[in-house]
């Protein structure tokens, strides 16, 4: 039986610091059906020098003269809050997730009981929160934007050498750009990290707009999609515009459990359903014209036709040759000894 595709919307900092906006997403999450939500949580002082630069897409999608570490402070959420969101969605049967940016905040996820950790493409270097994590032995997904393979094997690397299991590392392609093009997603890449690394789970962290390129990455066997979704996509924030809305969000689940049923089992037969339409669409041999007892067939007097309730076409060249072992009538079935 093949595993569900696990899905995660990723809130991220779509809760502009807002905690109840916060709450307000977890809901649209869980009306959604989705497997898990997931946030960020940091401490920008743990995270980066107050002169850190805004990437060009926060430049595009945010107030230019706030600096990135103001920007960070602005969308960190407490302790309490954390707390808060955990209970909710355990109310709600859904999974909470979070990405740590730093190691304070990656103890405080550890603290709260998390089943599992996400570890972001920026971060797939960082040896000293790797080692924390894979410490914990519980599942950790690390995404692999930005990142030269050499790189990604350092990666898997350093987190089985610190004792986490194979069974509980997964791996998801991913583009770091926001909103990423369709001609950068390169989701054939899902396809070389299973052949690199057939141990592990792979998946993919979507930043393209629309479902698309998800819908296609479960085609190509991804067992985890991640995909930003947000409330408004004009929301004041910096990725509201590559996030999906609750509609989208909704079409995205649906979508990937067709695909998921499309896909099957992989094994080529005949279904119970199509057995009915086989007489109906398949041909038999039949006389192309009268046929005289004994005379011989041949591609003159023999021709296929609906419907397949005689001799297989599959036979065609075992009656070329013999002889006709009756008179046979224009359309009527042929017979063989």
């Amino acid at each position: 039986m093949r595993e569900s595709v696990y899905i995660i919307a990723e809130a991220g900092v779509n809760h502009n610091g807002d905690l109840k906006l916060a709450k307000r997403l977890v809901a649209v999450a869980a009306a959604a059906n989705v497997d898990a939500i997931k946030f960020q949580s940091f401490r920008a002082s743990g995270v980066m020098r107050i002169d850190a630069a805004k990437a060009e897409y926060q430049l595009q999608t945010t107030d230019q003269t706030e600096s990135q570490y103001e920007m960070v402070r602005r969308l960190e959420l407490s302790e309490d809050s954390h707390h808060e969101l955990v209970e909710l969605c355990q109310l709600l049967g859904l999974e909470f997730l979070s990405t740590p940016f730093d190691l304070e905040s990656a103890g405080m996820l550890d603290r709260l009981g998390l089943r599992s950790f996400k570890v972001s493409s920026g971060d797939m270097t960082n040896v000293p929160l790797l080692r924390f994590l894979a410490s914990l032995g519980r599942p950790v997904i690390i995404s692999t934007g930005m990142g030269e393979m050499e790189e990604i094997r350092s990666c898997v690397d350093i987190m089985l050498t610190a004792g986490l299991a194979t069974e509980k590392l997964t791996l998801l392609h991913c583009t770091t750009s926001y909103p990423t093009t369709f001609e950068e997603a390169n989701i054939l890449a899902i396809t070389t990290l299973q052949k690199e690394f057939p141990q592990l789970a792979i998946g993919f962290s979507d930043h393209t707009q629309g479902i698309e390129a998800s819908l296609a990455a479960v085609a190509l066997g991804a067992k985890v999609i991640e995909k930003h979704f947000t409330l408004d996509k004009s929301l004041p924030g910096p990725d509201h515009r590559a996030s999906l809305e609750p509609p989208e969000l909704i079409s995205l689940v649906s979508g990937i459990r067709r695909v998921e049923q499309a896909l099957g089992d992989g094994r080529k037969r005949s279904l119970k359903t199509e057995k009915a339409n086989i007489s109906v669409a398949r041909k038999s041999i039949v006389a192309a014209r009268d046929i005289e007892a004994g005379e011989v067939l041949t591609e003159d007097n023999l021709t296929t036709k609906r419907p397949g309730d005689g001799l297989s076409p599959l036979l065609w060249d075992q009656a070329l040759g013999s002889r006709a072992v009756r008179a046979f009538k224009a359309d009527e079935n042929i017979e063989l000894k």
